[in-house]
């Protein structure tokens, strides 16, 4: 693509937990050089300055309340509505429903920075479960393992302080996996096929090695 023929990036990342989105999208973000927009960070960002939204926010957190969908979708505007996403930005972490959607194609659409592609990494769930599963630690001394990608050298026994016993935390156990996977699951699913209706999802197979994902990725961004 040739000088001015680039067309402005105006993405959304979409993909299960464990799917490696963080990871692509750091990618996405060395390379495109657009800002990367995470819903936890301009939350924090908005409270931090005290923007409007970002009070109004607050209360709610505060309180340990989920934020209403009318403010996150106000503190994703006042962000959108910032001169560094002129260029092009990629949205994570939102929108998480179908209203979120419809909202953000109507701000997107008054700011004149409408969305141009969906990306979603998808792996099958059940291998999810399992990335998401295989963490254990060392009782002893902390030391984290994975049973998959990072398994001690000797089975049973940490490589660090040789003690035998091991736990999981409550978030990596399958159950608690599992649930968290079915909930994200059936939030998704309407905005796959929402996206998948207006022409913009284009979805790329996750269950590979980290660069051959994010060739594909490349492919879909160069091709817009």
């Amino acid at each position: 693509m040739e000088g001015n023929m680039m067309t402005t990036l105006n993405l959304v990342l979409m993909g299960l937990p464990g799917a490696g989105k963080g990871t692509q999208a750091q990618k996405i973000v060395d390379e495109f050089k657009i800002p990367h927009i995470s819903t936890g960070d301009i939350f924090r960002a908005a409270m931090k300055n005290g923007t409007e939204m970002g009070i109004e926010a607050k209360k709610y957190i505060d309180q340990g309340n989920l934020v209403p969908d009318s403010v996150t979708d106000g503190i994703v505007e006042e962000r959108l509505s910032e001169d560094d996403t002129n260029a092009g930005f990629m949205l994570d972490g939102y929108p998480r429903n179908i209203d979120q959607a419809h909202a953000l194609e109507t701000m997107t659409t008054k700011l004149d920075k409408s969305i141009n592609a969906v990306i979603n990494i998808h792996v099958d769930p059940a291998v999810l479960v399992e990335r998401l599963s295989g963490r254990f630690i060392c009782k002893n001394c902390g030391a984290t393992y994975h049973k998959l990608y990072n398994p001690p050298k000797v089975e049973g026994t940490c490589d660090v302080c040789g003690h035998h016993e091991f736990y999981q935390r409550e978030d990596d156990k399958p159950e608690t996996v599992k649930n968290r996977i079915a909930v994200n699951t059936k939030l998704n699913t309407p905005l796959i096929d929402f996206y998948n209706e207006k022409k913009l999802l284009y979805t790329v197979n996750g269950d590979q090695d980290i660069n051959d994902v994010y060739k594909e990725i490349q492919k879909v961004l160069r091709a817009i």
